[in-house]
């Protein structure tokens, strides 16, 4: 970062998520304390044993706590916003437009009162007016409110994000190596394509915008090298990850059936998630499967230029960390 030395404290939300947790170790990496927002200050601090907890400055509440938003941005020289949700959790209070719309909202207003100026903003790629999903909508809602905040903002909008922490290679792991379910479901011709781009890639970018004027006001897509439709991507985890079951066969669910058997579910599934929460790698709802339909690419070569940087390779990735994915 060109101009971060005069940033010290970084106010970051989503600290504990899988995005959050990169994001925080490339703070630390360069010298800069983050100050998360967070649920449990354990998690938190079980998530960097090596770190010593003086470097993190440790708020404790949610998006909807307005008083510790307050006294986490005044701590802080600059905020990054990471939190969303993938599906709803009702039961839990999480909607789309709770998360992502009225909680950067309340992350805008507490950061405004405090007299901070710069706002790095995680977006998601596909995000647009009148998108198809929920989630992309409210998305977009969210960052409506961020660029006409009056801030020095920078969006980043993520293909899909890939690491061994992250949920969806757990889940993945999950199909190619676990016996369920006995097929490798997707969803419609899974020909639709993704690019996913490295969780480390997307804490440097987020982590080295902050100090660079040149970024203020712009979006940048983030997406890896090379982009895979479902099937090229299964097949590429399925050859690559360690314990496969090589034999177990690929299975389209129609998009319509699709999305019936996500509404059908969605109850009992929520209650069952309550007790063990595991479960929850398994849900998802009419949102996720229209998604899946369209393409999430990008010209990755934007942010490589604009970052001095070159993402890395999905493969090269996954063959150095296949074996620690946790299922």
């Amino acid at each position: 970062m060109s101009e971060s030395s005069a940033v010290q404290n970084i106010m970051v939300t989503g600290a504990t998520g899988f995005v959050g947790r990169s994001v925080v170790r490339e703070l630390l990496a360069r010298g800069l304390r983050p100050v998360c927002l967070v649920r449990s200050r354990q998690k938190l601090i079980g998530q960097h044993p090596h770190v010593d907890p003086d470097r993190l400055a440790i708020v404790q509440g949610s998006l909807g706590d307005r008083n510790a938003l307050r006294h986490a941005a005044k701590l802080s020289r600059a905020a990054i916003h990471l939190v969303g949700i993938i599906i709803a959790r009702r039961l839990k209070g999480q909607t789309f437009r709770r998360v992502h719309a009225q909680g950067t909202r309340n992350v805008i207003d507490a950061v405004d009162e405090a007299g901070i100026k710069r706002f790095v903003h995680m977006s998601a790629l596909g995000t647009r007016p009148g998108a198809v999903s929920t989630y992309h909508r409210t998305k977009w809602a969210a960052e409506e409110y961020v660029t006409q905040s009056g801030l020095d903002w920078t969006i980043f909008r993520p293909s899909l994000i890939h690491g061994p922490e992250g949920e969806f290679m757990r889940m993945i792991k999950r199909f190619i190596c676990g016996l369920v379910p006995p097929v490798i479901p997707y969803f419609g011709s899974g020909q639709a394509k993704v690019q996913p781009v490295s969780v480390k890639d997307v804490a440097f970018c987020i982590v080295e915008a902050l100090g660079r004027a040149d970024t203020f006001g712009k979006v940048f897509p983030l997406g890896g090298p090379k982009a895979y439709s479902w099937i090229e991507l299964y097949n590429t985890c399925r050859a690559m990850m360690p314990g496969a079951k090589r034999w177990k066969p690929f299975a389209s669910l129609p998009v319509s059936g699709a999305k019936v058997m996500a509404a059908l579910s969605a109850p009992p599934m929520a209650l069952v998630e309550l007790a063990a929460p595991s479960i929850g790698t398994f849900r998802f709802d009419a949102g996720q499967v229209q998604m899946s339909q369209e393409d999430s690419v990008c010209d990755h070569t934007l942010a490589e230029t604009a970052f001095d940087m070159r993402m890395r390779s999905f493969e090269d990735e996954l063959a150095l960390y296949a074996g620690e994915i946790d299922c």
